[in-house]
């Protein structure tokens, strides 16, 4: 489908051809002729129009206007769509996983989706039979893939430091045996770190996300302790000397999820800017309507304010040579993986997968413990696995 996307900025027009990612910046006259799906007719827009502006203007536009539709700089039809629809019916290769080393947590984070760690089951640890077991699930439906990303997630995985260690041990001898390269990661809670861990962390870690909310009010009020306490003390020169570790080539981002609590979030990603920190990402809370932490429709409002102030700032510093990155800013217009997103979907399920303490397969580690999308286990024989369920996924591309 032809498409277009119009919007106003700091009193600029602009429109970006959704296919092509090509973008104008064009005058009031322009941005009026244009609607998002179709180009109408010349006397359409001169019915329209014709007070607010003079028909020989409309007309002149107008013929701007084709040239650029046939050009293909606006209106360009998907050229992937066929390779969409065809992809639906290629084969499936698995190319990270989310092992969920720990089903339990240190913290009580009051929007956790994971119902604070145990994924509304009883806490438990993988063990290290289990992780093997899962790598060796991921090498062995990779296919042809060489690079495999494993996601140590929870909960809280430093809480399982040992079993982490065993595993990731077991997986540096397996990528050599079967030609692959294993990248892993951590979304840890820096509760845990000391200088012992974090040089391990920062040898064997190909990304590390470090979570912590932002502000210490707003961390505080959320990202607490067993006891209730706030972490924000303890956590932040943790964080700011694991960062510290990582040089240039190393990826790491701090982490926040913002809540009802703190729609100004505009103000807990400066905080993490003027700390020093380069990657960072401040992402919406995922919460049923009636949680009291959950965003709004009435939000909305004040959420896109706070998004205009952020991108005003990060402009300012790019000016000054102070730049920083920001997760959800990040958007290559010209392809690169969101070409790929809008071909094949989110990948759960049939290119990502979640892997439980218990050995369960699940599409993705937000579907742990919904019995519905439970794709089996590794222990399984691939007949008797529910690959159905990422086909459902794979189909859902834009």
């Amino acid at each position: 489908m032809a498409l277009i996307h119009k919007f106003i900025q700091d009193g600029e027009f602009y429109i970006l051809d959704v296919n092509t990612g090509a973008v104008h910046i064009v005058d009031e006259l322009v941005y009026d002729l244009l609607d998002d799906n179709i180009l109408r007719t010349k006397e359409e827009l001169i019915e329209e129009f014709k007070d607010k502006y003079s028909v020989e203007d409309i007309e002149e536009v107008y013929e701007e206007i084709s040239e650029l539709k046939k050009e293909g700089y606006l209106y360009s039809e998907d050229n992937y769509e066929e390779i969409a629809l065809k992809s639906e019916d290629s084969k499936d290769y698995i190319k990270a996983l989310c092992l969920n080393i720990t089903h339990d947590c240190n913290l009580r984070c009051k929007y956790c989706f994971a119902d604070e760690g145990k994924y509304h089951g009883t806490r438990k640890v993988m063990s290290p039979e289990v992780g093997k077991k899962a790598i060796d699930f991921v090498i062995a439906h990779s296919g042809p893939r060489r690079n495999i990303e494993v996601d140590l997630f929870g909960g809280e995985p430093l809480i399982a430091l040992r079993e982490i260690k065993e595993i990731i041990e077991y997986a540096r001898e397996q990528e050599k045996l079967h030609n692959k390269v294993i990248r892993f990661t951590m979304t840890t809670n820096a509760t845990l770190l000391n200088e012992e861990i974090m040089e391990y962390m920062d040898k064997e870690m190909g990304n590390i996300v470090l979570s912590i909310d932002g502000r210490k009010s707003v961390n505080d009020n959320t990202r607490i302790r067993v006891d209730g306490k706030g972490t924000y003390e303890d956590i932040l020169p943790k964080i700011e000397r694991m960062v510290e570790k990582r040089d240039k080539s190393k990826s790491y981002y701090v982490r926040g999820t913002f809540t009802r609590d703190n729609t100004d979030f505009y103000k807990d990603i400066k905080h993490f800017a003027d700390l020093g920190f380069k990657e960072i990402s401040v992402e919406p809370v995922v919460l049923p309507d009636e949680h009291p932490l959950s965003l709004r429709k009435e939000d909305l409002k004040i959420i896109f304010e706070n998004y205009d102030m952020l991108y005003k700032d990060m402009l300012q510093r790019q000016r000054e040579g102070n730049e920083f990155k920001f997760y959800h800013f990040n958007i290559d217009l010209q392809g690169g993986p969101c070409v790929y997103k809008r071909i094949s979907g989110c990948g759960a399920g049939h290119e990502y997968i979640a892997v439980t303490p218990d050995g369960e397969i699940y599409p993705c580690h937000q579907f742990v413990g919904n019995e519905d999308f439970k794709v089996g286990t590794i222990f399984d024989d691939d007949e008797e696995l529910n690959w159905n369920i990422g086909k459902q996924f794979k189909s859902a591309h834009i």
